[in-house]
């Protein structure tokens, strides 16, 4: 007797020819982050990467990160715009990775979704594709789990891990930090992947909608709050090379803000007052404050306010800094200097995340639009 030709699978929600279209569409563009260190080609169980490279090290210490990109996702999909969220994943977690100086191998992504729409599976990793040729980061594998009766048809979420290396000796991090090194700013994109509760609340509130066009930046609002995170592993990268020693510790400026996040890589008796008057925040910000009814100063521990990365530098190399990042199309400039010993009396954000770091707190007012 021939076997019933219903699949029971597809009943219950899950379409598996729709999985194997969604990995033929992404293949191409995962091909081209593969170097001749990846084995294997797409679709295998793991990923393989040859480690031989490795034997060059004299102290190798791999670096791993994992992360992913929030809410932002909802307003991709409120939009049906997906190409740019792969940016996102590639920045949360790859830029993770080189603020130890390490240079990043291979990543992998997993994307949850209630119902695999192949092209736009394929769009999403496409994005992560681009990122990873952009941060000379090898795609080497990844999943899509499709979750029927968990999330919904449109609704989906993204997260991903990369591994990089690092010579021992050659890390940075809080232990280089001397007092008297001038911490400098390297530009945001715009908001990048953080605070979007806070953005989705304030946007909710003001009774506006993502396809609604949005006066102050000639672009409808969905496309505004989508503007991919900036991805720094290439220019950063470039300044370990160029300053070498002279590069003390970095800081990615994510969730927490520019003080909790510039605190984590500060000595515990080290302290920085972050001065707000050398730098006016993109517009993006200001807006959606003012739509909000919210001071900028209330944001800060939640937005990045145009700060992606901050460099603690040796004190007569900020002008290398600059020029650097300005070979990358990159704004960069001085917010501070370490103090150590007694900080001045105020309140400081000591440490966060779990590490017992230094202490940091912006001080003054904002530039206006324009001065720097």
């Amino acid at each position: 007797m021939a076997a019933p030709s219903h699949d029971p699978y597809a009943a219950a929600g899950v379409d598996t020819a729709a999985g194997d279209l969604a990995v033929e569409l992404m293949k191409s563009a995962v091909r081209r982050t593969h170097g001749p260190e990846v084995l294997g080609g797409v679709g295998g169980f793991a990923g393989l990467f040859d480690a031989s490279a490795l034997l060059g090290y004299r102290r190798p210490l791999l670096a791993s990160s994992t992360d992913g990109v929030g809410t932002k996702v909802a307003i991709a999909q409120a939009i049906d715009k997906h190409d740019t969220i792969g940016q996102d994943l590639v920045g949360m977690v790859v830029d993770d990775i080189v603020v130890v100086g390490a240079k990043p191998l291979f990543m992998t992504d997993y994307i949850a979704c209630g119902k695999v729409y192949p092209e736009r599976i394929a769009a999403i990793v496409k994005g992560i594709a681009d990122g990873c040729a952009a941060t000379g980061t090898a795609l080497v594998g990844g999943e899509t789990a499709e979750h029927p009766g968990l999330l919904g048809p449109a609704d989906y979420d993204v997260a991903g891990a990369a591994t990089g290396v690092v010579e021992a000796d050659r890390m940075l991090g809080a232990e280089r930090v001397r007092p008297g090194d001038a911490v400098i700013a390297i530009s945001s994109s715009g908001l990048h992947s953080n605070g979007y509760s806070l953005v989705r609340h304030i946007v909710a509130g003001a009774g506006i909608q993502y396809g609604d066009f949005a006066v102050d930046f000639g672009a409808t609002w969905g496309e505004v709050l989508l503007e991919p995170t900036r991805l720094y592993t290439t220019p950063i990268l470039a300044l370990i090379d160029a300053l070498g020693d002279g590069v003390h510790s970095l800081s990615h400026v994510t969730g927490g803000g520019i003080a909790a996040n510039l605190a984590r890589v500060l000595p515990r008796d080290a302290w920085v007052e972050v001065d707000r008057s050398t730098w006016s925040p993109p517009p993006v910000f200001q807006v959606l404050a003012d739509l909000g009814g919210l001071d900028l100063m209330a944001t800060e521990g939640t937005w990045n306010l145009g700060i992606g990365f901050l460099a603690v530098v040796a004190s007569d190399r900020t002008d290398a800094v600059a020029s650097v990042m300005r070979e990358h199309g990159i704004d960069a400039w001085q917010v501070g200097v370490v103090g150590s010993g007694t900080a001045p009396a105020g309140d400081f954000e000591q440490g966060a995340k779990g590490v017992d770091g230094g202490a940091v707190r912006l001080v003054g007012t904002y530039a206006t639009r324009g001065a720097k």
